[in-house]
């Protein structure tokens, strides 16, 4: 029996290396034993019709924001490129979180690329799993990020993992008025001590002109103060401690609610960027520090009385020098539920090329590649001593105007009564201590 079990297997190897010679023969494909490919009738070889192609539409949420406006009419350039077609649904800011908030946490798949405020929403996003990873993605064209200012780039970011591309970046610049300066044998003001001195002087409400303003509102004034805090050489937190109560911070508050309540116009407590604004383009104001990206509002004719008066200038520099912030204002990422993610990466490295970023920015609207900031044509919009404004802000820059945590909204409250507090000459140090027990409540629950 296992003589004849050996002769089988013996039988068997003989078999198939038989076989497995044909098939070699076979395919080298030189004799006429192989069978002929069947041609399609009246046809010409591989002309076998391409499948049809399967048209894609992707859902872009996004702000109501001069940056949508701005993409609209570069669409069909997209989808001529790529076959891919963007639907685009667009909602005021807040309505744009709420929105995207009720959709995400519903695990919705609708939403393929989304616009975001990486400083605003952004952390909590991260957070909720709301965000498909790009690190994928990237891996496969690393070189895509080389062109993105860093600090751009880690607004978008949680360790590694990258979730969003920087869309819209600003930085805050001084604001002045050339006339009354000019009038007055000043210079635009270098330090805050000098800023101080030139409000003092300028300030008139007799003639209804002021010598300072900006925001003084509860939340909306803590970004616009971020600038003067680092420049004092305070911060918001270190290590997971709040230090709203360090001797830095209080020159800092008492600072800016003393430009405010000493040389600001009424109303500064109830003062946003609109408001803060409206009273620099009515010429009651010498100076406003806010944020570049707004700059048309001083500088567009059908918006501001002092369109060929207004002046920019770095930010100026407080004990600890200048730091202002340069943040990422917008950015887009992929929704992490979306089935499309493919064609929504299409969309994100369109949106954010060189090329689209360019025609971007010659309206106005301020990116975040390194390449169009040092081309002709990607400043040739933007006043010469605002760009200059820009650039030098940069070399010094802090990635942040607020708190990076989830509850930022509670945190802004937390800070911005002590510079309600200060603006009204309250007692600050006894403010602080409260904001920075509230504050620190607040990073308790991070």
């Amino acid at each position: 029996m296992k003589k004849t079990f050996k002769g089988m297997k013996a039988a068997s190897g003989l078999f198939a290396t038989i076989m497995g010679l044909s098939a070699v023969l076979a395919g080298c494909g030189g004799g006429g034993q192989q069978a002929a490919p069947q041609q399609p009738a009246g046809g010409e070889q591989n002309a076998a019709p391409a499948p049809a192609k399967t048209e894609q539409t992707i859902r872009l949420v996004a702000a109501n924001h001069p940056w949508t406006e701005g993409i609209k009419p570069l669409l069909p350039d997209f989808e001529k490129e790529t076959g891919i077609k963007v639907k685009v649904d667009s909602y005021f800011e807040d309505q744009l979180t709420q929105k995207t908030s009720v959709e995400f946490a519903a695990n919705s798949k609708s939403i393929d690329v989304v616009m975001f405020r990486p400083l605003q929403d952004g952390k909590q996003y991260e957070k909720n799993g709301y965000f498909a990873s790009l690190n994928d993605f990237v891996s496969k064209e690393p070189a895509i990020t080389d062109d993105i200012i860093p600090s751009s780039l880690g607004a978008v970011k949680e360790g590694d993992k990258l979730y969003g591309f920087p869309l819209v970046t600003e930085t805050q610049v001084l604001y002045y008025r050339k006339d009354l300066l000019e009038a007055a044998g000043l210079q635009p003001p270098k330090t805050l001590d000098e800023l101080k001195e030139q409000a003092a002087k300028l300030t008139d409400p007799n003639a209804g002109v002021y010598g300072f303003v900006s925001r003084g509102k509860r939340s909306p004034s803590v970004t616009q103060f971020s600038s003067f805090l680092y420049s004092f050489g305070g911060d918001f937190m270190k290590d997971g401690k709040a230090t709203l109560d360090t001797p830095e911070a209080l020159q800092a508050f008492e600072y800016y609610g003393g430009l405010l309540k000493d040389y600001g116009p009424p109303g500064t407590l109830n003062m946003s960027w609109p408001e803060a604004f409206g009273v620099f383009t009515q010429g009651k104001a010498a100076f406003l520090t806010d944020a570049s990206s707004l700059y048309t509002n001083a500088t567009d004719p059908s918006k501001s009385s002092v369109a060929d008066k207004v002046g920019f200038a770095p930010f100026p520099a407080g004990p600890a020098g200048s730091k202002p912030y340069n943040i990422t204002s917008w950015a887009i990422g992929i929704g992490a539920n979306s089935e499309k993610k493919d064609a929504a990466w299409e969309f994100v490295k369109w949106a954010t090329s060189k090329e689209v970023v360019g025609k971007l920015q010659a309206t106005g609207i301020s990116g975040a590649l390194k390449s169009v900031w040092d081309s002709p044509e990607g400043t040739a919009s933007f006043p010469k001593d605002l760009t200059d404004a820009i650039k030098a802000n940069s070399d010094s820059a802090v990635p942040y105007d607020r708190p990076l945590i989830v509850n930022v909204g509670k945190a802004r409250d937390a800070i911005g009564d002590s510079v309600n507090a200060a603006i009204q000459g309250k007692d600050v140090k006894a403010a602080l201590a409260k904001s920075n027990q509230e504050f620190q409540a607040v990073l308790d629950t991070e």
